[in-house]
């Protein structure tokens, strides 16, 4: 175990699959490491926990039927296996079984800070709109007409009405002095929830 510890704290990582002539044996994660750490060891002598942390073994407390994510799955199919299992990484496998790689909470966190084209900054708007043909169009023409460029939309029907979706878009580049403008003039088009100017740090909620 102590040797598995000083890997995760050399690569920084937080779960381990653990491999036996190749083949994935079991998984072992930080969690696990902390379940088979001396509960109190501040009663404990030095030497007498590293003692004990050297005869603990990878194979007795990782856990050995592991989760595994195909490498063919799509990031929110891995993120919805995650979700379910309850579990922070899972390590991820080729058609053969073979370990290619491990996904993990962080790397979803890039994937949608990646989607959601944040490394641009400029402006979210967020809208509750009509579900029909063009209504999303509608608004990023506006946005367009203002100078602005589309980084990313998003949209979900949780928690909405009936006939209705959220839709998040974001867009740089947009005419900082017809932003006031554009915003009733968008007002006018759907139902506004809130506005992150992320280039200004301002935000504005409507709901």
């Amino acid at each position: 175990m102590s040797n598995a510890v000083n890997l995760m704290k050399e690569k920084g990582i937080r779960i381990l699959p653990v491999l036996k002539k190749g083949q994935l044996v079991g998984v072992l994660s930080d969690s696990d490491i902390k379940r088979a750490s001396p509960s109190d060891a501040t009663l404990l002598e030095v030497h007498e926990l590293l003692y004990l942390l050297a005869r603990i073994k990878v194979r007795d407390i990782m856990n050995k039927n592991p989760v595994t994510i195909p490498m063919h799955f799509t990031v929110e199919e891995a993120a919805e296996k995650l979700l379910n299992y309850g579990i922070s990484g899972a390590p991820v496998v080729d058609d053969r079984g073979d370990v290619v790689g491990v996904i993990t909470q962080a790397d979803m966190f890039k994937v949608l800070i990646s989607l959601s084209g944040l490394q641009h900054r400029g402006v979210q708007f967020a809208f509750e709109i009509e579900d029909r043909p063009g209504s999303i169009k509608e608004l990023t023409d506006v946005m367009r007409a203002a100078g602005g460029r589309i980084a990313s939309i998003l949209g979900t029907y949780d928690r909405t009405p009936a006939g209705n979706r959220h839709v998040y878009i974001r867009a740089y580049n947009l005419d900082r002095a017809r932003l006031d403008v554009l915003k009733e003039t968008l007002k006018k088009k759907a139902k506004m929830l809130y506005v992150v100017d992320h280039s200004e740090n301002k935000r504005e909620i409507y709901i």
